[in-house]
């Protein structure tokens, strides 16, 4: 090899990773901040944020993640919309079981689907849009009694179309009365 090449290849070796650990310093200067400043938009924004604190935890029926530090679906669901509100400078109405928080959904298109929505099977089974690329693949959190934990699957998951897809009852969102603006302190 050429002594230039060579040169190249350890100024290379030693730029990349230290460029690389740079990278991380650069991303917490410079946190992500919403762009739009409407309470609904930053509610939104806020979803993955906070849905992503719960991935990992223990599933428990009647777990509150607060109390006991674990979840089933409906305080899984309650937690990250009543945390996004809060961010958002709004309130979430309340705890509901599951069956009762669908009540107080609609239904959406597909094409429709934003941060927080809920994908719902025919069975009433559910899982939260947490996150919806710009490439349009949709990420899901949920509690997974099978596995245990609140998991993740995107859109190109093949458990999305082979489940998901085959028992899809469709997607829904909250309801506008869910949320409501926090009292000036």
């Amino acid at each position: 090899m050429k002594r230039s090449t060579i040169l190249l290849i350890l100024v290379l070796i030693w730029t990349v990773p230290t460029l690389a650990s740079h990278s991380h310093i650069i991303e917490t200067q410079h946190p992500q901040k919403p762009v739009d400043s409407t309470p609904a938009v930053l509610f939104c924004q806020f979803i993955p944020s906070i849905a992503e604190q719960f991935i990992g935890m223990p599933v428990l029926v009647g777990g509150r993640p607060e109390q006991t530090g674990s979840t089933d679906n409906s305080w899984l669901f309650y937690s990250i919309y009543a945390g996004a509100a809060t961010k958002a400078g709004l309130i979430y109405k309340t705890f509901m079981p599951m069956d009762l928080l669908l009540d107080n959904t609609h239904s959406i298109k597909a094409d429709d689907v934003q941060n927080g929505d809920l994908i719902v099977l025919n069975n009433d089974l559910a899982a939260m849009v947490y996150q919806v690329d710009p490439s349009g693949r949709m990420h899901f959190v949920y509690a997974s009694k099978k596995r245990g934990e609140v998991i993740t699957f995107n859109s190109d998951n093949l458990v999305y179309h082979a489940y998901w897809l085959e028992h899809f009852k469709g997607f829904f969102r909250i309801n506008e009365d869910m949320l409501k603006p926090a009292r000036p302190k």
